[in-house]
C-alpha cells in the first residue's frame, strides 16, 4: 500500500479514536501550561542570560502565531519577568521546578492521547509516568532554546547584508520556516517513538507521519493567522476573550495536526 492509503486509513482510524476530542482535551491542558512554560523558559535561560532578553526571543518566535494570540503570550512574558527580576538563588531554583512542574501536565496528555493512537495499552507507574513527562517538558524548553538561537542566528546574518537587504530578508525568512520545520518533526517524531509505554516504533514509521504533522501546523498557522486578521472578528464575539479563544483554537488546531500524525505512524506500523 501506498502513502495515499496511510493517510486514508489514518482519517478513519483517527475518527474511530475520536482524535477531535483528544485534541480538545490537550489543548486545554497546553493553554493551562502556558504560563508555567513561559516562566520555566524565561527563569531556565535566564541563568545564563538577561531574562529580558530571552523573553524578547520568546516573543519574536511567537509572531508566527496568530497576532492575537501573540500578543496575549506577550503579555504573559512581560509579567513572568517582571516576576523573575526579584527572584534569586535557592528561589529561583523552586520557582522553575514548580513551573516545569505545572507544565508536566500538557507533555502527559499529549504522551497518552499518542499512546491512544497506538492501541498501545502499557502502563507506566506513576512515577515513571510523571518523569517521562518532566523530561518531555524539559526536552521542549532546550529544543525551544536552540530554535531560538538559530532563529537569532540567522536574523543577524541577514542583518549583515545591508546591500543585499531584500535578498538578505527572503534567506533569514525561508531559513527560520527551515528551522522551525525541522525541529518541529524532530520533535513530534521523538514524541511518536517514546509515547508508547510498550511498543517502540522505529525512526521509519514514525518519520512520515512527523513531517505531515510539522507542514500542517504550519500551514494552518499561516491559514488561521489570515483568517484571523482578514474574515474573523474575535474581539466583536467574545469581548476581552477573543484572543484566549483564537490561541485555543490555534492550540487546537495543533494538537489535531499532531495527532493524526500519530495516527499516519500507526497505521504504518501495522
Amino acid at each position: 500500500m501506498g502513502f495515499t492509503d496511510d493517510l486514508k486509513r489514518a482519517w478513519t482510524a483517527g475518527g474511530r479514536d475520536n482524535i477531535s476530542i483528544l485534541a480538545a482535551g490537550i489543548s486545554y491542558y497546553v493553554f493551562l501550561a502556558i504560563v508555567p512554560l513561559l516562566a520555566a523558559a524565561v527563569l531556565g535561560y535566564g541563568l545564563v542570560a538577561d531574562p529580558e532578553l530571552v523573553a524578547q526571543h520568546i516573543a519574536d518566535l511567537a509572531q508566527s502565531l496568530p497576532a492575537s494570540a501573540a500578543e496575549l503570550i506577550g503579555g504573559q512574558l512581560e509579567a513572568v519577568v517582571e516576576t523573575s527580576g526579584s527572584t534569586k538563588g535557592l528561589g529561583l531554583l523552586l520557582a522553575l521546578a514548580l513551573a516545569l512542574f505545572g507544565a508536566r501536565n500538557a507533555a502527559a496528555s499529549a504522551v497518552t492521547a499518542i499512546a491512544m493512537a497506538y492501541e498501545d495499552e502499557g502502563q507506566r507507574s506513576f512515577v515513571r509516568a510523571n518523569l517521562f513527562a518532566l523530561a518531555i517538558t524539559l526536552a521542549g524548553l532546550l529544543g525551544m532554546g536552540l530554535v531560538v538561537l538559530a532563529l537569532a542566528a540567522t536574523a543577524a546574518l541577514a542583518g549583515i547584508l545591508p546591500e543585499l537587504s531584500g535578498l538578505g530578508r527572503f534567506i533569514g525568512q525561508l531559513a527560520s520556516y527551515l528551522i522551525l520545520g525541522a525541529a518541529g518533526t524532530a520533535g513530534i517524531a521523538f514524541l511518536y517513538r517514546r509515547s508508547p509505554p510498550a511498543m517502540q516504533p522505529g525512526w521509519r514509521q514514525v518519520l512520515p507521519g512527523a513531517i505531515v504533522s510539522s507542514v500542517a501546523i504550519m500551514a494552518l498557522t499561516a491559514l488561521f493567522g489570515y483568517y484571523v486578521a482578514n474574515f474573523g472578528n474575535y474581539n466583536a464575539t467574545y469581548g476581552s476573550l477573543g484572543a484566549v479563544v483564537v490561541l485555543l483554537t490555534w492550540l487546537y488546531l495543533s494538537a489535531y495536526a499532531v495527532l493524526f500524525g500519530a495516527e499516519i505512524a500507526a497505521v504504518r506500523g501495522r
